[in-house]
């Protein structure tokens, strides 16, 4: 088996590098371990005991499965392949091994039920998923099953969609209508258990869950509408001249306006609005049936009153072909606005859009914005003469930024974090920072940092949170991954690497924004007195 992994690895690498440019730095440690690994298992229905093995996952280029019976296990499979396997009656646990281009492994371990009494004791639920429109799921379990088939009834499509028993599959109807789902739920038996259901598809017309939640520093954000920011005063959401109706709502306990027949509305501030100093506009748009999202801006200029042929100018923004169904978030450059010649007297906004008149559309955090000169993010070297690095130090753990003690070696930079861990201080002691700005894993999935410890083996934790995530009993956040080093040396500066893919909950769609340093982790503060340095991403 070792000589089939090496040739087929040798091969795939052999493909990626002729295929990219001579001078391109081909980085495969970048590449994660493979994702999301599983295997639709199915069984013939003929009391012989034969399972295939459809083996699925992320990033994976070759699987090879663990049977789980003591026998040797197969061959190396391509992604897509499938291997079939003759088991005796019984509950078998396999193991599915996911392989990557670089090597990088994954396994799971899956139960594998063979039995030649045919299903019992059929459960089957169907539901309609909550954001997406026509989208039906069904979950079915039984007694000494393997798999089921699902029929969905739609005209045109009388193919199953096949399960493992107790998982669930989906399904997204071209139109909305009740429709007679037929579950087969099947063991190694030659009989099968069967069950139908009428169902209704429904078509979602509004927005079920709550727009994201804006991370902009409240500093840097004119806000009109949102429930995150400070508000300045409107007049009106829809003038008197507007076609369409508004109305307020709550979605997901979350403010939301609401234009219906939609053909054109006007939004009034109280107060003309000075946005000279922004950069971007925000809004969040959902609509079941627009084919195109307009926002128009009308500065009146200093006297405050729109005048045909005075000082007003204004520029409209189109959007066609948005995603429906679904939030859009929009960050709009304010130069686009290119008839808006000038910004500091905003006195209306106008949505419109297509079909006119006929569509609906959900707007939420309307507000302008800047990116700040400097924010707290990756990378981080404490130089900064603008910025406030706000360490928060916990559980007898004091942190500050100071003069570097030991300008030699690998770091001599000015200023770096000291973290104090007192005499008595907690085993979990450690130092927070929140970033202004989440970290972008296009730019590697490792972090670096350099640390100056007072003995070797000193374990330092590295972790990350979403501080808005739901908390736990002790009031810290749920969403959350940590890694662990051990210092090499003493008394002088080293570089430890921190392997955020090692850590099992790690994902880089989560938008972590805050870093955490716990000094000589699990073990009680003696007095002793810890440095940190140079936080980057690396691949």
């Amino acid at each position: 088996m070792k000589k089939i992994y090496f040739i087929i690895n040798l091969f795939v690498l052999a493909t990626i590098i002729s295929c990219a440019s001579d001078d391109l730095d081909v980085n495969l440690d970048g590449i994660a371990a493979p994702g999301n690994v599983s295997a639709l298992t199915t069984v013939t229905q003929d009391n012989t005991g034969k399972v295939t093995f459809l083996p699925k996952g992320e990033g994976v280029t070759q699987f090879k499965i663990n049977f789980g019976d003591g026998s040797p296990e197969s061959d190396y499979i391509q992604s897509g392949g499938t291997v079939t396997h003759v088991y005796k009656e019984g509950v078998y646990k396999s193991k599915i091994t996911a392989m990557s281009v670089n090597g990088k492994t994954t396994e799971v371990e899956q139960d594998v039920v063979v039995s030649f009494r045919a299903p019992e004791n059929l459960e089957v639920v169907v539901t309609n998923d909550l954001s997406v429109s026509k989208k039906v799921t069904v979950t079915a379990t039984a007694d000494f099953a393997l798999f089921y088939d699902v029929y969905f009834g739609e005209p045109g499509k009388p193919d199953p969609i096949s399960a493992n028993n107790g998982a669930s599959v989906s399904y997204t109807y071209q139109q909305p209508g009740v429709y007679t789902i037929r579950v087969v739920s099947k063991s190694a038996a030659v009989a099968t258990t069967e069950y139908s259901q009428e169902f209704e598809a429904i078509l979602i017309l509004g927005p079920t869950s709550a727009a994201p939640i804006p991370t902009n520093a409240p500093s840097n954000v004119i806000s009109l509408f949102s429930d995150s920011f400070t508000n300045v005063q409107m007049a009106t959401w829809r003038t008197s001249w507007s076609e369409g109706a508004q109305d307020d709502i709550t979605v997901a306990g979350n403010a939301v306006k609401k234009y219906s027949n939609l053909n054109f509305a006007g939004a009034e501030p109280t107060a003309t609005i000075d946005a000279s100093s922004m950069t971007y506009l925000h809004v969040d748009v959902w609509s079941l049936d627009f084919t195109e999202f307009r926002i128009k801006l009308v500065d009146f200029g200093p006297n405050g009153v729109y005048e045909q042929g005075g000082d007003n100018v204004e520029h409209e923004v189109k959007f066609p072909n948005l995603a429906k169904s679904g939030w859009v978030s929009l960050d709009i450059p304010l130069s686009d606005f290119t008839g808006l010649t000038t910004r500091s007297h905003i006195a209306q906004i106008i949505f419109s859009g297509n079909p006119s008149g006929s569509h609906t559309v959900y707007i939420d955090n309307f507000y302008f914005y800047k990116e700040p000169a400097e924010q707290i993010a990756f990378p981080f070297d404490f130089e900064s003469s603008t910025l406030t690095y706000g360490w928060g130090g916990f559980g007898g753990v004091n942190a500050s930024i100071e003069t570097n003690p030991n300008k030699t070696g690998i770091n001599v930079s000015d200023k770096v974090v000291k973290m104090d861990k007192t005499n008595g201080a907690q085993v979990w002691g450690g130092a927070s920072l929140n970033l202004e700005k989440t970290p972008d894993f296009a730019q590697g999935t490792k972090v670096k940092v350099k640390v100056w410890s007072p003995k070797v083996g000193a374990d330092i934790l590295y972790k990350m949170e979403l501080s808005t995530s739901p908390k736990d009993g002790n009031g810290n956040p749920t969403v959350f991954i940590e890694v662990h080093k051990l210092t090499t040396v003493a008394n002088a500066w080293e570089e430890l690497t921190f392997d955020l893919t090692s850590a099992a909950a790690f994902s880089t769609t989560i938008k972590y924004d805050r870093v955490i340093l716990f000094p000589d982790f699990n073990v009680a503060g003696a007095g002793e007195t810890y440095y940190f340095d140079d936080i980057k991403q690396s691949n």
